[in-house]
C-alpha cells in the first residue's frame, strides 16, 4: 500500500483527506476527542508539506440529508485548537460553499467539509449513485488521503469510491491501525491473550472463530459472558441473554478445550436488581457466578475474577481487548473494566485496546493513553479485519 510520500510534491495540491471525527456530542459540546486528536499527525503532516487540505468525514447518522445536531462545526472548532491554526468550514461538502472555500485555500491551509453523510450518495447502495457522488468530491482534489481507520470496513463514496478517481495513499493512522492488527493476527508473540466483553455475543462470532485456533487464552466478561455461563447449565437471573447463540457458546467451550486454549469466564459477578437509571442509586452486591439470583442481572465482572483476569494477562506479550467487563460509565459497576486496564498498562509485550467502548473506558477512567501499545479507532474495523474479512477500504488502495 503507497504511503503518503508516493504522492510525490505535494506543494499547492488540493489533498482531500476521509478522516474520522465521529465524536460524541452533548447538544454542541464534544465529551471525547479523542479521535479528532488521532487524525491530527496525518493533516498537519499534509499541511506542512505545502497542502492545501481538505478534510471530509461524517458525524452520526444524518440519513443522507442535513440535520443541524450532526454537524461538523463544532469538530472543525475544536481541530482548529488542536492544530493551533485556522482550519475553514464549508457548510456543504459539494456545494457552491464547499467549492468557494476550497478555492480560497493557501498552501498548508486547511479545510473541514460539512458531514458528508448530509448526501445520500455516501451511503447508497446503489454503485451508480454513490459514484456520481464520488465524481464531485474528487473535484474538489487532486489527491486522496485515507485516515479515517474507523470507515475503513464501509464500501462508501468518501472511503471507496474517491480512492478509484484520484491517486489514493494511505495516511498514518490507517497505516499504523494495519501494522498493529497484522500482528495479533501473523505470528504473533506470545502468550496471546484475547479479551472480550461488550453486550452480545453475537457481536463477537467471527473474532470467536477466527481466533480461537491463534490465542492462548480467551477471557470472557461483559453482557455476553452470561450466555456463556447459561451454556454452562447457570441461571442468570434477569441477565442479558441470548438464548439462540447457547449452542455456539457450547461450541467454542468445545472447541477451545480441545484446542488446548484456555477460556475464562467470570467467578463472581457484580449484581443489582436493576439497571442503572439516573433517578435511583445502584445497589451492587457480589455473588458467585454459579448463583445469580432469580430477580437480580449481572453488571460487572466481580472482584475475585477481576484479579483472576488480571493474573491471566501478567505474563502475556501480546493482548487484544475489545468490549467493556461491565457497565463502567456506572463507578459501581467499573471496577471490573478498571482492573483489565490497569493489566493491559502493565503488559511488556503489544497491548492493543479495540476501539469503541474500550476506548472510551480507557479515557473515562483516568487511564494515560500512552501507557497502551495501541488505542484503535475503529471498533468495527477492528473487528472485522480480526474476523479475516476484506475491508474495501485498505482494499482499493492495495488493488494494482
Amino acid at each position: 500500500m503507497s504511503d503518503i510520500s508516493s504522492l510525490g510534491d505535494l506543494t499547492g495540491k488540493r489533498v482531500l483527506v476521509r478522516s474520522d471525527l465521529n465524536v460524541p456530542l452533548d447538544g454542541t459540546t464534544i465529551t471525547d476527542d479523542g479521535r479528532i486528536r488521532a487524525s491530527v499527525p496525518t493533516i498537519q503532516q499534509l499541511s506542512d508539506a505545502g497542502a492545501k487540505v481538505v478534510v471530509t468525514a461524517h458525524l452520526g447518522r444524518p440519513d443522507g440529508s442535513p440535520d443541524p445536531k450532526y454537524s461538523l462545526r463544532p469538530v472543525a472548532a475544536r481541530l482548529a485548537e488542536l492544530l493551533g491554526k485556522p482550519v475553514a468550514f464549508a457548510t456543504d461538502t459539494v456545494g457552491a460553499d464547499a467549492t468557494e472555500t476550497v478555492a480560497a485555500l493557501q498552501d498548508g491551509e486547511i479545510a473541514v467539509l460539512e458531514n458528508v453523510r448530509f448526501n445520500d450518495g455516501e451511503t447508497s447502495k446503489d454503485d451508480a449513485v454513490r459514484a456520481a457522488f464520488a465524481d464531485q468530491l474528487a473535484q474538489l482534489a487532486d489527491a486522496f488521503v485515507s485516515d479515517g481507520f474507523g470507515v475503513v470496513h464501509r464500501k462508501q463514496a468518501s472511503v471507496y469510491d474517491v480512492a478509484l478517481r484520484l491517486p489514493s495513499a494511505m495516511g498514518g493512522l490507517v497505516a499504523a491501525e494495519v501494522d498493529v492488527l497484522r500482528r495479533l493476527t501473523e505470528h504473533p508473540e506470545r502468550p496471546y491473550v484475547v479479551v472480550l466483553g461488550g453486550s452480545k455475543v453475537s457481536d463477537k462470532l467471527g473474532v470467536i472463530d477466527n481466533l480461537i485456533d491463534k490465542a492462548d487464552k480467551l477471557l470472557i466478561g461483559g453482557g455476553m459472558v452470561f450466555t456463556f455461563l447459561k451454556a454452562q447449565g447457570h441461571e442468570v437471573g434477569k441477565s442479558l441473554l441470548e438464548a439462540d447463540q447457547l449452542d455456539t457458546c457450547t461450541r467454542y467451550l468445545t472447541e477451545a478445550a480441545d484446542r488446548g486454549v484456555e477460556i475464562l469466564l467470570p467467578t463472581d459477578v457484580v449484581v443489582d436488581t436493576a439497571f442503572p437509571s439516573g433517578d435511583r442509586e445502584p445497589q451492587p452486591s457480589v455473588v458467585p457466578a454459579s448463583e445469580i439470583p432469580a430477580d437480580a442481572l449481572g453488571l460487572d465482572i466481580g472482584p475475585e475474577s477481576a484479579a483472576a483476569f488480571a493474573a491471566a494477562l501478567a505474563d502475556a506479550r501480546t493482548v487484544f481487548w475489545n468490549g467493556p467487563m461491565g457497565v463502567f460509565e456506572v463507578a459501581a459497576f467499573a471496577d471490573g473494566t478498571r482492573a483489565v486496564a490497569q493489566a493491559l498498562t502493565e503488559v511488556s509485550g503489544l497491548s492493543v485496546v479495540g476501539g469503541g467502548d474500550s476506548a472510551a473506558a480507557v479515557r473515562q477512567l483516568g487511564f494515560d493513553e500512552a501507557a497502551f501499545g495501541h488505542i484503535s479507532t475503529g471498533g468495527g474495523a477492528s473487528l472485522e479485519f480480526l474476523e479475516g474479512k476484506e475491508l474495501p477500504g485498505i482494499a482499493v488502495l492495495e488493488r494494482d
